[in-house]
């Protein structure tokens, strides 16, 4: 069997498990979650021991310290996907839910319901947990999964893969409907990103040029999200002891992740009070500062930013300082060079604040909080599909209701179009 021939094949078998699913008892595919959840914790230690391996061996390949730390997996990060399952269990199941129903003058009773979207392929680099993120959202909203994370993480891939198919199976469902890629070849990339007759979207999770790529090849339509420049602007009127913390936890909570803040941005009038305090904080946390020439008159020893940092994902402890002389000016900047992933504002000012939410072209737009909780288990969606910054056919962290669409169930008594 050739390598395209494995790829329908398995596009095939999650396709007929798709059918299956769609009109799955809620019970059973909360049974299934349930099981999930078990089986995770029951199998930390393996979980564990297969991610030890892809991280040795990515660090044998030279691989850059932010995808390896978005690979590793922690005792803490497997308790987290074990809670994420058993969250998407306790959320309510969107299939078959009536979005609205109405009457028409001819008496025909027309309900707009909503239904899962079929068979979705994932491709993601590095991140384990995203395998039993997308496949328990997957199994909760009727659809069946194809996954291919990168080849630094088959092993770990492979590991929880085979965790979520056994619960599927003890609950009755067919396990093809989480089925993983066999293959570590990128070949297999291009294979599936062909099968519009099998798969009926593709997400993407990773950097820029993995998205780029799947775009632009790709005969199955895409739900992407551009890169996450994400900003946080102190205004005249922030708290800043708040607008530190914040400042702090939105760079360094974990930087590696899209929606970690790239830049900041800080009102003139509370510059001279606020740049050294929160320089000092970061530098403790070996960030690396590059600053316009405002900023680093005001904190000596500050690299200077090019006009690439601006529009630059670092994913790493590297953060890009301009100081700015309004709103206005900071709403602009953030419009020039934001990836409209999530952006927040600081500041006790009220109309400022309506004013940012209003001008900032985001998915999600923050006031006094950091952007670190644009994730779906965060958002109290159990756990998220990705975070997408399209217009069509969803925005933000995706959840259940994100993974479904919808058709019109009609009734009728006789009724005849004149």
């Amino acid at each position: 069997m050739t390598l395209r021939d494995s790829i329908i094949q398995v596009a095939q078998e999650a396709r007929a498990a798709s059918r299956l699913l769609s009109t799955a008892p809620t019970e059973a595919k909360n049974r299934a979650l349930r099981a999930m959840a078990d089986g995770l914790r029951a199998g930390r230690d393996a979980l564990l021991a297969a991610n030890a391996e892809d991280v040795r061996q990515a660090k044998a390949a030279g691989l850059p310290g932010a995808l390896i730390e978005r690979l590793s997996l922690t005792p803490k990060r497997v308790d987290e996907m074990v809670q994420s399952a058993a969250a998407v269990a306790g959320l309510p199941d969107p299939v078959g839910e009536v979005i609205r129903a109405w009457r028409r003058p001819n008496g025909l009773q027309i309900r707009k319901v909503r239904v899962p979207l079929g068979v979705i392929g994932i491709i993601y680099e590095s991140r384990p947990n995203v395998t039993s993120e997308c496949g328990s959202l997957c199994v909760k909203s009727g659809n069946a999964v194809i996954l291919r994370g990168g080849a630094e993480s088959f092993r770990s891939n492979q590991a929880i893969g085979r965790i979520l198919r056994e619960a599927l199976r003890a609950a009755g469902l067919p396990e093809a409907a989480v089925s993983l890629i066999p293959t570590p070849d990128r070949a297999g990339v291009d294979a599936m990103l062909q099968l519009d007759q099998l798969i009926d979207v593709i997400i993407p999770r990773g950097g820029e040029a993995l998205i780029r790529k799947i775009a632009e090849q790709s005969r199955i339509p895409v739900i992407k999200h551009a890169k996450g420049v994400c900003h946080v602007y102190v205004d005249e009127a922030a708290d800043l002891g708040m607008a530190e913390a914040i400042a702090l936890n939105a760079k360094c909570q974990r930087p590696a992740t899209c929606n970690a803040m790239e830049t900041l941005l800080v009102h003139e009038r509370v510059a001279k009070a606020f740049l050294p305090r929160i320089a000092g904080r970061l530098r403790e946390a070996k960030v690396e500062l590059r600053g316009d020439e405002a900023a680093r008159a005001i904190v000596p020893g500050m690299a200077a930013a090019t006009e690439e940092d601006w529009s630059t994902e670092y994913l790493d402890l590297i953060l890009s300082v301009k100081v700015v002389r309004s709103l206005a000016e900071a709403v602009e900047h953030i419009r020039r060079y934001g990836s409209n992933h999530s952006d927040a504002i600081v500041t006790a000012d009220e109309a400022a604040a309506r004013r940012f939410t209003q001008e900032v072209d985001s998915a999600a737009v923050y006031v006094n909080t950091s952007t670190r909780f644009t994730d779906g288990f965060q958002f109290g969606l159990g756990a998220e599909i990705g975070i997408s910054t399209d217009r069509l056919h969803a925005r933000g962290p995706m959840g259940l209701e994100e993974l479904t669409t919808y058709k019109y169930v009609v009734f009728g008594s006789g009724q005849l179009r004149e």
